[in-house]
C-alpha cells in the first residue's frame, strides 16, 4: 500500500459495501499499473496480482455484484489470453468461474464466459457437464444463447453419440432446425437416424423448412437417401414410405418409382426392382412419368446384361440361358413400349377412341387380342364422353371381322352399334350407312335396300329432330344424310315409284336441301316426267328463301327453257317474274341474262331491250359493267345503240369521261348519221360538257367519215 491508496481505504471503511467506491479503487490501481507499464519489471510497485487482491476483497464484501464479477473474469481472461491454458493458471480461472456461479447462476454472460474458456481448454468432458449445468440454472428463455454455443462445441469434436444426443435434446426445444441436424447426420455417416428425421418432417404438417424447401422437396430428399442407402438405412418401412410418397405426390410418381425401383437395386434385389417397374408402368397417369419409369428400366436391363457379358463366361450353359433370357426380356421391353405408352393415354382417358384404335393398330399381327382390344373399348367408352368417332371404332369392329369372311359376326357388331346412345344424330346414321355399304360391298343390293328402309322408319309419335332428351334412335328418321343414301340406292336399285317415294318422303318431312331438290327434278327428267320434275323444283322453292333457292330456281328455268322452248313463252315470263320478284339485287344478274336471252331466241327483241334494262336498274353497281358488254353483244344494232347510250351515260355519272367516250366511238359504228340523230345529239353534248377542241374534232371527223361510208352504200 501507498500513500496515495489511504484516501480510497479510508472511504472503503465508511462504506464498505459501496459498488462505486471499489470501483473508483480499482480504476486507481488500473492507472498506476499503467503507468509502471514503460518501466522495468524490478522497479514496478504494483502488478496484475494487487488488482486481483482488489477485486477479490471487493467480492468478499458484495458477492452479489454482477458487475465487479464480469470485470474480474474479463481480467483473468485477458491475463491469460497468451498463456498456456493447461497451466495451473487456467485451472485458476476455472475456480473463479466455479465461485461466481455460486452467486451468478442466473446470468447467462457468466456461463457462456465460462462455457467458451473450457472449450479453448478442450475439456470436453467438463465442458459437456458445465453446458448441462447451465442449462438447469438458466430459464429456459435464455437456452437459445447457450445452445448456439453447445451445438457448436459438439460439431468441432469427433463426438458423434455425444452429438446426437445434445441435437436430439435442441429439436425439442427448436424443432425448425431439424434439416441442419440432419445434414450433420449426412456428413457423419449416420443415414438411418437422417431418414428417421426426413420421415418426421414429411409426416409433421406443422413443420415448415427454414430454408423454404417444400414438404416435397423433403420427401425427395428422403428418397433419394433411402434409395441411394438401402443398407445403411435399412429402415423397415422403407418401401412403405416411398408409395406413401406416391400417393401424396401424383405429379412427381414417375421419379418416386425410381426411387423405389432403385432402393431395391442397391439391395441386390433385382426380381422385385424389375416387378417394381412393372407396376409402375401400369400405373402412371402422365407420359413424362411414363418416360422416366421407362428409361430407367430400359437402362436398368442394358446394365444387368452389359455385366453379365462382361463377368460371366458364356461357354457355360446356365450362364449361356441365363444370358440369352436377360437379352429377351431386354427385347420384349423395347417392343412394349409403344403398347405400354398407349396404356398411359388410355388410363388418363378411357373414352379417348383414338388411343383405342391406335392399341388396335399395335395387335394388328394378333387377332386375339384385336377383338380382345376391340371388346373393351366398346365396353369401357361412355358414348357422353367420347373423345373422337365412336361409332367408327363400331365399324373398325365390324370391318375386322368382314375382312375376315366372318359377315355374320360383322352383322351383330352393326346391330349392337345401332342401339348405343350416341351424342349425335349424325353418328348413328354413319352406322347405318355403313352398315349397307358393307352389304353393298358383298353383293347384298336387297339386304342393303332393306337396313336403309328400316332405319328411316318413322315412330309413332311425333318427335322434334332437335330435341336432344329424345334417343338418337327416335330421332334418325330425319338424318338427311341417311335419306340421301336411300334415295342414292333406290335411284341405282329400286324402281321409279319407290325413288320417287323416297324423294317425296324427304320433302313431307322438311329436311330436303336446293341439292336434293335439283336431284330430285334431274331423276323425273331422266325418266322423262319433265312435269312432275318442275313440279319438284316449286316444292323446293316453296320450301326455301332466297338466297338458297337461287340454284333451284336458275335450274328450273334453265330445263324449262329446254324443254319448252318458246312453245310456252307466256308460262316462261311469268316463272321470271316470280322468280326476280322477290331476287335480291346480288342474285339477279345471271337471271336477266337468262331472260333476256329467252326473250333475244323465241320473243321479242324489244322486251329483250325491257330485260336488259330493268336489269341496269336492278344488278349493283360493280355488275353494271358486264353487264352493258354482255347486252351490247348479244342486242341486234337497234338494241345495242340504246345499251351503249345507257353504258356511256352511267360511265359519265361515275366520273369515267374516258371509258364513256370509248363507248361513244365504239356505238358510232352501228350509227348512220343519217338515220341515228339522236346519238349524235347526245355525243355533241358530251363532248361540249366534258371535252375540248381535240376531243370535238375528233368527234367531227368520225362523223364525217361515217357519212361519207354510209353515203357510199
Amino acid at each position: 500500500m501507498i500513500a496515495d491508496d489511504l484516501p480510497y481505504e479510508e472511504e472503503l471503511i465508511r462504506n464498505p459495501f459501496s459498488v462505486k467506491h471499489w470501483l473508483r479503487y480499482i480504476e486507481h490501481k488500473k492507472s498506476c499499473i499503467k503507468e509502471e507499464l514503460e518501466l522495468p519489471l524490478e522497479k514496478r510497485k504494483f502488478s496484475d496480482k494487487d488488482l486481483h487482491y482488489l477485486y477479490e476483497r471487493a467480492l468478499l464484501q458484495m458477492p452479489m455484484s454482477y458487475k465487479l464479477w464480469s470485470q474480474y473474469l474479463k481480467l483473468r481472461l485477458l491475463a491469460m489470453k497468451d498463456s498456456c491454458l493447461a497451466s495451473p493458471a487456467a485451472e485458476s480461472v476455472n475456480n473463479t468461474f466455479e465461485r461466481c456461479l455460486v452467486f451468478m447462476h442466473r446470468m447467462p454472460r457468466i456461463w457462456l464466459l465460462y462455457l467458451q474458456f473450457l472449450m479453448d481448454q478442450q475439456k470436453i468432458t467438463r465442458t459437456r457437464k458445465t453446458f448441462d449445468r447451465a442449462l438447469c440454472a438458466l430459464p429456459i428463455t435464455q437456452h437459445d444463447r447457450v445452445w448456439d454455443l453447445y451445438l457448436k462445441f459438439v460439431m468441432m469434436h469427433d463426438i458423434p453419440e455425444t452429438a446426437v444426443r445434445v441435437w436430439r435434446r435442441y429439436l425439442k426445444l427448436k424443432p425448425e432446425d431439424t434439416e441442419d441436424y440432419i445434414n450433420y447426420l449426412v456428413a457423419q455417416g449416420r443415414l438411418q437416424e437422417a431418414a428417421r428425421q426426413y420421415e418426421w418432417c414429411v409426416n409433421t404438417d406443422a413443420f415448415a423448412s427454414k430454408y423454404g424447401k417444400s414438404k416435397y422437396q423433403l420427401w425427395s430428399e428422403l428418397c433419394d437417401l433411402l434409395s441411394n442407402n438401402p443398407e445403411e438405412t435399412s429402415l423397415h418401412n422403407a418401401e412403405a414410405i416411398m408409395r406413401h410418397g406416391l400417393q401424396r405426390y401424383v405429379d412427381q410418381t414417375g421419379r418416386l418409382w425410381n426411387c423405389l425401383a432403385q432402393y431395391y437395386i442397391k439391395s441386390a434385389l433385382f426380381e422385385r426392382a424389375r416387378d417394381v417397374y412393372e407396376e409402375a408402368m401400369r400405373s402412371v397417369m402422365t407420359v413424362r412419368d411414363f418416360t422416366q419409369v421407362f428409361d430407367a428400366y430400359a437402362q436398368f436391363e442394358e446394365l444387368l446384361l452389359s455385366k453379365q457379358m462382361e463377368d460371366a463366361k458364356l461357354d457355360d450353359q446356365l450362364q449361356q440361358d441365363d444370358f440369352n433370357l436377360r437379352l429377351a426380356r431386354y427385347e420384349d421391353l423395347i417392343e412394349r413400349r409403344a403398347l405400354l405408352l398407349n396404356s398411359v393415354m388410355l388410363r388418363q382417358n378411357p373414352h379417348n377412341v383414338i388411343e383405342w384404335q391406335k392399341r388396335v393398330s399395335l395387335y394388328a399381327s394378333k387377332p386375339k387380342m384385336v377383338v380382345t382390344t376391340y371388346m373393351e373399348a366398346v365396353k369401357t367408352i361412355d358414348p357422353k364422353q367420347a373423345a373422337g368417332k365412336l361409332w367408327q371404332l363400331w365399324v373398325d369392329f365390324a370391318c375386322f371381322y368382314e375382312n375376315n369372311g366372318q359377315l355374320k359376326d360383322a352383322r351383330l357388331i352393326l346391330e349392337k352399334a345401332t342401339q348405343v346412345a350416341y351424342v349425335k344424330v349424325d353418328d348413328l346414321a354413319s352406322v347405318w350407312c355403313e352398315w349397307a355399304e358393307m352389304e353393298l360391298r358383298n353383293d347384298n343390293e336387297k339386304q342393303a335396300l332393306q337396313l336403309l328402309k328400316r332405319a328411316t322408319a318413322i315412330p309413332g309419335a311425333r318427335v322434334d329432330y332437335h330435341d336432344e332428351s329424345e334417343t338418337v334412335q327416335r330421332r334418325l328418321h330425319k338424318c338427311l344424310k341417311l335419306w340421301s343414301l336411300y334415295a342414292d340406292l333406290e335411284e341405282s336399285l329400286g324402281t321409279f315409284q319407290s325413288c320417287k317415294a323416297v324423294y317425296d318422303r324427304i320433302i313431307d318431312l322438311r329436311i330436303a336441301t336446293p341439292q336434293i331438290i335439283i336431284n330430285y327434278g334431274m331423276f323425273l327428267q331422266e325418266n322423262n316426267y319433265f312435269e312432275e320434275a318442275f313440279k319438284a323444283y316449286e316444292k323446293g322453292i316453296a320450301l326455301f328463301k332466297w338466297p338458297y333457292v337461287y340454284d333451284i330456281w336458275n335450274t328450273y328455268l334453265t330445263k324449262f327453257l329446254e324443254r319448252y322452248k318458246g312453245s310456252k313463252i307466256e308460262r316462261a315470263r311469268d316463272l321470271f317474274e316470280q322468280c326476280l320478284e322477290k331476287c335480291p339485287a346480288k342474285y339477279c344478274k345471271a337471271l336477266y341474262l337468262l331472260y333476256a336471252n329467252m326473250e333475244e331466241q323465241h320473243g321479242l327483241a324489244r322486251h329483250a331491250l325491257q330485260v336488259y334494262s330493268r336489269a341496269t336498274k336492278s344488278v349493283p353497281p360493280d355488275q353494271k359493267l358486264e353487264l352493258y358488254n354482255e347486252a351490247i353483244e348479244e342486242l341486234p344494232d337497234v338494241g345495242a345503240r340504246e345499251m351503249c347510250m345507257r353504258f356511256a351515260e352511267t360511265e359519265r355519272l361515275l366520273g369515267e369521261i374516258d371509258r364513256a367516250r370509248e363507248i361513244f366511238v365504239y356505238a358510232s359504228e352501228l350509227c348512220d348519221p343519217r338515220v341515228t340523230k339522236e346519238f349524235w345529239d347526245k355525243w355533241t353534248d358530251f363532248e361540249v360538257q366534258h371535252g375540248n377542241e381535240d376531243t370535238m374534232r375528233e368527234l367531227l371527223r368520225i362523223r364525217r367519215s361515217l357519212q361519207a361510208k354510209y353515203s357510199t352504200q
